[in-house]
């Protein structure tokens, strides 16, 4: 994807997914790459739609999610790219757990029974229900992986004030049951996701994507209870089966590690899956849009000029 040069632009940042043009003091623009990561690595190839699909979800979540907290999409120029408020970052992420699942599972059937500071009770199983969700933080690293960290140690190390954590704390609680209630209504259940949020002066605003595949772990709801008893794994839209996959490879973005080969067949399956969870999650048809490099500069520019 090539990298533009807008009117008043001031800054430039590529990120694992997206990339980030600051415009004057107070809007970015974002533009979704098809780029894939996992294990804080960016995959070789990148996956066809991926970019509209993430956009596209994040635009129609902030939407649904706009009454719960102040966020910073101001509008959608094109299929892959927002526009919204520029925010001073917290240097977290709001990791909400509903069920044992991913990272938290390793941990626990690894002997841990806490997480983040968290404690977790004995006698769960894989892809169980918390009894009421969890917030499992970790830092967000710039480069290399983000680390699980404590509400008590992100108040101590100044990534956040006390009353900060409250509010970060109850939107993303918010936020979680809302992302629940809309998954259900599709016949899915939201087992995890993470916010990002940020302020512009005292005020803090939810940011960049929610509620996606790349931000998100579902389980389809039909068949997860009879799943859940006989052992069996759950039928689920994430990037978890990206993560499975790299792991049955012998990948996990370790050092000496080598991506297993990614054929035509493996990314189409992969971009299948986003447009599943696509259709699945809003209810709606996806269509597929593709614009040029410079059909793209054109929709950001004339955008811009409003603000």
């Amino acid at each position: 994807m090539s990298t533009y040069n807008f009117d008043k632009q001031t800054s430039f940042y590529s990120g694992k997914v997206r990339d980030v043009y600051g415009i004057g003091n107070d809007i970015l623009v974002m533009i979704a790459s098809n780029r894939l990561s996992a294990f804080d690595v960016i995959l070789p190839r990148p996956i066809p739609y991926k970019g509209q699909v993430l956009n596209e979800i994040a635009a129609y979540m902030l939407q649904k999610c706009s009454h719960i907290c102040p966020n910073w999409l101001l509008e959608t120029p094109a299929p892959n790219t927002s526009i919204g408020k520029k925010c001073t970052p917290f240097a977290i992420e709001m990791v909400v757990r509903g069920n044992l699942v991913g990272h938290a599972w390793r941990t626990y059937n690894a002997g841990g029974r806490t997480l983040c500071g968290v404690q977790m009770p004995n006698g769960l199983k894989e892809n169980d229900f918390f009894e009421t969700s969890i917030i499992t933080p970790s830092t967000k690293a710039s480069q290399g992986h983000d680390e699980d960290i404590s509400k008590e140690d992100i108040i101590l190390k100044g990534l956040a004030t006390a009353n900060e954590w409250a509010i970060l704390e109850k939107y993303a609680l918010q936020l979680f049951e809302k992302g629940k209630e809309l998954a259900a209504e599709q016949g899915l259940i939201l087992a995890d996701t993470k916010y990002e949020f940020g302020k512009i002066g005292d005020t803090i605003y939810l940011m960049d994507e929610i509620h996606t595949p790349d931000s998100s772990r579902y389980f389809y709801a039909e068949g997860f209870a009879e799943r859940l008893a006989a052992g069996q794994k759950q039928k689920q839209l994430s990037k978890e089966f990206v993560r499975e996959w790299l792991i049955e490879n012998n990948f996990m973005g370790k050092e000496g590690q080598i991506v297993p080969e990614m054929t035509e067949e493996k990314i189409q399956t992969i971009s299948n899956r986003y447009i599943e969870l696509y259709e699945q999650i809003t209810g709606q048809k996806f269509v597929p849009k593709e614009l040029s490099e410079k059909e793209l500069f054109e929709k950001i520019s004339e955008s811009l000029q409003k603000y």
